[in-house]
């Protein structure tokens, strides 16, 4: 009678736990059948984040996007969101996803879980200290003794325990809690002696924490690509791999790096630091002035502080020894036309720039989108609109596109060498001082962005991650 009683129970056991596992572990419906790709990526500032109220950025959050516009109009995405890169991975082989989009650098350790696609960037590791370090390490044999802490689980980690091996104490730490984000900040701000990271996330960060400085790298670089399941369906991989060909082939894949990547580099360290502080003195006495401005003109307030910061650094009364002035260093004529009266008046010349940025983002055609249409018009605002136009058309001759900005700024340049500007419709031009104007801009908006709030304006406003 116990062993009937026994054998009773074990099997209810059994069930009870196959139901759990079934219910739990249910595959996913395919995306051919259901029509929805489901991705699991991390909260980052390279993965996936929260731009301004509801809209979304990221460079994996527009690349899928990009993806399921590709897959037909019949298709849409669901993010499925982890606080951890280590998370990734169990959440994709617990049928939480179809994919993983999320900045994974191909390990072996990886390999043997899941089924990377195609490559589409190269992440390069490198240790991160703060800038007053005085004897950060020079080679590998230096980690010896050094204290650094990375986030559990990832690819950063791995290279730790592969070093280990041939290097003798080296003082490393699995953070379990931490992303890779907030051990820069710690390290920013003093409290962390070293982490590691890749090169690529900390030229984005370095902008928001100013005080972190790369070091050697920690071994050879890495390639990035999307997860899969080992028993991933043929045709959604198949489509991955077609559709990284064509966006490689096309120009796609280049530009979207450039909009997330291109400018992060061009800002020095004291920039920042200086910028930040200003942030939070000068900037809120002329804050009232920029969202006036974007009620009139629909351009996102911090764009223009962005603008006016690079024109002027926030000082209204700035002149130019060839008689530039105000917040938004206006030329003469440019006031004349703008029916600005006081150059120096701080409401006249924010309201003014804001305009005129706006004029010339109508002149920029209708075939360029955003955000390289607002580029190009504050190209435009430092050289002259008829310049990008012939930089527009000497990108069209050398086989460039015309309509992204991270072709015609390689060619705005090259209209300071006589056997290009000789032929272009409006000559000569010092084509390399448009470049880092917007380039600088970019990072300021970037900066303002994270820090400040965005303004709900009376009209709605254009999306520069669209």
């Amino acid at each position: 009678m116990k062993r009937l009683h026994f054998l009773g129970y074990a099997v209810f056991t059994a069930l009870t736990v196959m139901f759990f596992l079934n219910h739990f572990n249910k595959p996913l419906p395919s995306v051919r059948d259901s029509k929805t790709l489901i991705v699991v990526t991390p909260n980052g500032p390279n993965t996936y984040y929260i731009k301004d109220a509801e809209e979304y950025a990221g460079f994996e959050y527009d690349l899928v996007n990009l993806f399921v516009k590709e897959l037909g109009p019949e298709y849409s995405v669901k993010f499925v969101m982890t606080d951890h890169v280590a998370d990734v991975i169990p959440e994709l082989l617990d049928n939480k996803g179809h994919i993983a989009a999320a900045n994974l650098s191909i390990t072996s350790e990886r390999q043997k879980k899941v089924l990377f696609g195609t490559p589409y960037q190269i992440a390069q590791q490198r240790l991160v200290f703060h800038k007053d370090n005085l004897n950060p390490p020079k080679a590998i044999n230096e980690l010896t003794g050094k204290r650094i802490v990375v986030p559990a689980d990832t690819s950063y980690a791995q290279r730790l325990q592969k070093l280990s091996k041939t290097i003798a104490n080296i003082n490393w730490h699995e953070d379990k809690k931490a992303n890779t984000e907030e051990l820069l900040e710690q390290v920013n701000i003093g409290t962390l002696d070293y982490t590691i990271a890749d090169s690529h996330l900390v030229s984005i960060l370095q902008n928001y924490y100013p005080n972190l400085e790369q070091g050697i790298s920690t071994g050879d670089p890495e390639k990035i690509a999307w997860a899969f399941p080992k028993n991933v369906d043929p045709w959604l991989y198949e489509k991955s791999v077609k559709f990284f060909s064509k966006i490689s082939q096309d120009g796609t894949l280049f530009h979207l790096v450039d909009r997330y990547y291109g400018h992060a580099k061009r800002l020095d360290p004291l920039d920042v630091t200086k910028f930040l502080s200003m942030t939070r003195s000068t900037l809120q006495k002329f804050a009232p002035l920029f969202k006036d401005a974007q009620e009139n003109t629909d351009l996102d307030w911090r764009l223009l502080a962005a603008v006016s910061y690079q024109e002027s650094h926030w000082d209204q009364y700035n002149t130019s020894p060839t008689n530039v002035r105000g917040l938004m260093m206006l030329t003469e004529e440019t006031a004349d036309h703008l029916g600005v009266t006081d150059r120096l008046d701080a409401k006249q010349s924010i309201m003014g720039g804001a305009r005129y940025i706006s004029q010339l983002k109508k002149r920029v055609p209708e075939s360029v989108p955003e955000p390289d249409r607002t580029w190009m018009a504050l190209a435009a605002y430092n050289i002259g609109y008829s310049h990008v136009e012939d930089a527009r058309v000497l990108a069209e001759k050398l086989n460039k596109n015309p309509n992204r900005w991270a072709d015609v700024k390689t060619t705005l340049p090259l209209l300071n060498k006589p056997e290009y500007y000789a032929n272009a419709k409006f000559g000569y031009a010092s084509g390399g001082a448009p470049v880092i104007f917007v380039e600088s801009v970019r990072t300021y908006y970037d900066i303002l962005q994270k820090y400040a709030a965005p303004h709900t304006s009376i009209f709605p406003s254009f999306s520069l991650s669209k």
